[in-house]
């Protein structure tokens, strides 16, 4: 097998990502990876499809440019919205997010799950697909979060504006029997504590992070591309202001690093 130093390119539409990127780092830690926030245009949740298309195309593109061996769409509404098109564009492993319905309906006793999601999530033909593969083995509630990412990407994980949202949010759902709540935006497990708080340890939280990190590492071991060393680097991009980024990578990401400006997307 040949070796590869070339990077993984990782994105979403602001912050979010990073918690699917933590999950990457764990399982491939020598990878060298390519992290964009697209944040001048986040939340994309209640963008238009067509927007959401056009946005995660040009920064898959900066990120083939920069010589990326894989794309991770670390967003559950672009991949809902674009993951097809990029497949189709792009001849390299492309792996997306979707709610984790199916561990959920594995999961859950009541016989009810409760899906934490954006409205662009919720809305897509691809979660209406999702619920009719797994749903008749489970009642699946579904919560639009308006305002929850905001939250996320202002660094407000605690605060009493976020539990508010995030209360509200989570009522309806265990006011109808939910006993597993699916995190279905990447924004959403960095609130976890939070949300363990306030539903207590007899309620299942499920995100896909680590899921989506063990396909890509699949995809990436059917291929000649191999990890050149055991400690891979990480590189951070933003659409945005990259001193918001920056201030944020520390309580995100686990510790400090410097971001540039995204160019050519």
């Amino acid at each position: 097998m040949s070796v590869s130093p070339r990077p993984i390119g990782v994105f979403d539409s602001g912050v979010g990502g990073l918690s699917v990127l933590r999950h990457i780092r764990t399982v491939l830690p020598g990878e060298d990876l390519l992290y964009v926030a697209d944040s001048a245009h986040a939340p994309y949740g209640m963008k238009s499809v067509a927007f959401i298309e056009a946005r995660a195309l040009a920064i898959s593109s900066f990120l083939v440019a920069q010589d990326a061996k894989a794309l991770v769409v670390a967003c559950n509404t672009a991949t809902a919205a674009a993951i097809v098109g990029l497949r189709a564009r792009f001849d390299l492993p492309v792996i997306g997010m979707e709610p984790a319905v199916k561990p959920a309906v594995d999961a859950t006793r009541s016989g009810v799950i409760g899906v934490l999601a954006t409205g662009g999530t919720l809305e897509s033909a691809r979660f209406a697909e999702l619920v009719q593969r797994f749903g008749s083995q489970a009642r699946v509630v579904v919560q639009p979060c308006p305002g929850l990412v905001e939250q996320v990407e202002a660094g407000d994980l605690s605060g009493p504006a976020t539990r508010a949202l995030l209360s509200a949010f989570v009522a309806p759902l265990l006011a109808q029997g939910a006993d597993t709540l699916v995190l279905g935006c990447t924004h959403y497990p960095f609130l976890q504590p939070l949300l363990r708080e306030l539903v207590g340890e007899q309620v299942a939280l499920i995100e896909t992070g680590a899921a989506v990190a063990r396909q890509l590492s699949r995809r990436i071991a059917e291929t000649d591309f191999q990890p050149v060393r055991s400690a891979g680097t990480e590189k951070f991009f933003s659409s945005g202001e990259r001193q918001h980024l920056e201030a944020l990578l520390p309580q995100l990401w686990g510790h400090a690093a410097p971001v540039k400006c995204l160019t050519g997307g």
